[in-house]
């Protein structure tokens, strides 16, 4: 999957732990480029432009496998969890054939239990760390209000790449639920772990090697058994490898995500292959699944938005020329002047105001960005 993601060689086998040190890659969501609504070519700093589709860099980071007792320190699990803090969104490859055991080794496996236990690893993880936080604090929690206790948790989780925004809405939860976040109740400890994994670290399921029938089989399953509470994506890296190592020869027009034209003649071998993909997986399933857990992840898990900032509203490009250079991928809510800050420190310093370059219309510091927006940025020189 990690291949298929970034096209980056890196060793694929069915033996446990063939990664052991983390693969650190780069992967690219896909938009619609404003450059077609503007008439322009643009020319991208990061990623690149074809055809209108801009491709949008995002890091991509494969641990090794988990397995049952992970938590507690079991295979590689302390160091997958401590490699996963980082993340923003989780990926999780299932072997959706049920063919690999919970110990990653061929044989009888449950892709539902597989799905579970993964969970339930990360939330005792979680507990295990909030359940020190609370015990280190245990005579200052005691007396604290809700306030201290957000500061004194939100402080303990920065480790975990967790936002005390995230550690407010997992407290607001179990407060709904009637717990209250108790050093003794290792109910509400885990309760909260839970929401707060679910918010600060969301999942997506990769039903994989949906191009085999047992795997399209137990998706069913899944599917009925999970409905739209989970996302839940089937998903073919084999075919979405040789989707691209065929674009890449130039043999097949393929934008990811989508289905394609071929462009040259191809021998009987590649023949087939090709019309394989086409009727089992992309003509049942839409795509190989590959670029909608990326697209999913970074927009609708994490309710990220695309914005362009610009030096020069007319000329639609930075300081050296280059149009539309960055497409950048910040949460929804950013305001303008936010916008300021990740672009340059000076600018948000010195920031005066923005400017929408569709209507030229000034833009005050608490304007929140839209999906799409293109904006110059005012400041003091």
């Amino acid at each position: 999957m990690f291949k298929a993601m970034t096209m980056i060689d890196v060793k694929i086998s069915s033996v446990p732990f063939t990664t052991i040190e983390p693969n650190v890659g780069v992967g690219y969501v896909i938009i619609n480029c404003v450059c077609k609504e503007f008439g322009v070519t643009c020319k991208p700093n990061h990623g690149f432009c074809k055809n209108g589709k801009r491709f949008v860099p995002v890091k991509i980071v494969d641990v090794a496998g988990l397995v049952p007792g992970a938590h507690e320190g079991r295979g590689l699990g302390n160091q997958f969890l401590d490699d996963l803090r980082q993340a923003s969104a989780l990926v999780h490859i299932v072997d959706a054939t049920g063919e690999t055991d919970a110990e990653g080794k061929p044989g009888e496996g449950d892709p539902q239990k597989d799905i579970e236990f993964l969970e339930k690893e990360i939330d005792l993880w979680f507990a295990s760390v909030i359940g020190r936080a609370l015990k280190k604090f245990e005579k200052q929690i005691a007396k604290a209000g809700k306030s201290d206790l957000l500061n004194i948790l939100s402080e303990q989780l920065t480790g975990l790449e967790i936002k005390k925004f995230d550690v407010e809405r997992a407290l607001k939860k179990i407060d709904e639920l009637g717990l209250e976040l108790d050093l003794k109740n290792k109910e509400s400890i885990v309760t909260f772990a839970r929401e707060l994994r679910r918010i600060s670290k969301p999942i997506i399921i990769a039903a994989n090697k949906i191009d085999l029938s047992k795997a399209q089989e137990n998706f069913q399953t899944l599917k009925e058994k999970y409905g739209d509470a989970a996302p839940l994506i089937p998903t073919s890296a084999e075919a979405e490898i040789a989707l691209k190592r065929a674009d890449e020869k130039e043999f097949i027009d393929y934008l990811p995500g989508n289905s394609f034209t071929t462009k040259a003649d191809l021998n009987e071998q590649q023949r087939k292959a090709l019309e394989f993909i086409k009727l089992r997986i992309l003509g049942k399933y839409g795509s190989t699944g590959v670029q909608q857990c990326l697209d999913k992840a970074v927009f609708e898990l994490l309710g990220n938005i695309v914005v362009y900032p610009v030096a020069d509203r007319n000329k639609l490009s930075d300081k050296d020329g280059r149009v539309l250079p960055d497409a950048l991928i910040v949460p929804s809510g950013m305001t303008v002047k936010e916008l300021a800050y990740k672009v340059h420190s000076d600018l948000g310093d010195k920031f005066i105001c923005g400017v929408d370059v569709r209507t030229k219309r000034k833009l005050a510091a608490d304007y929140e960005l839209k999906n799409g927006d293109v904006v110059e940025i005012a400041f003091a020189k």
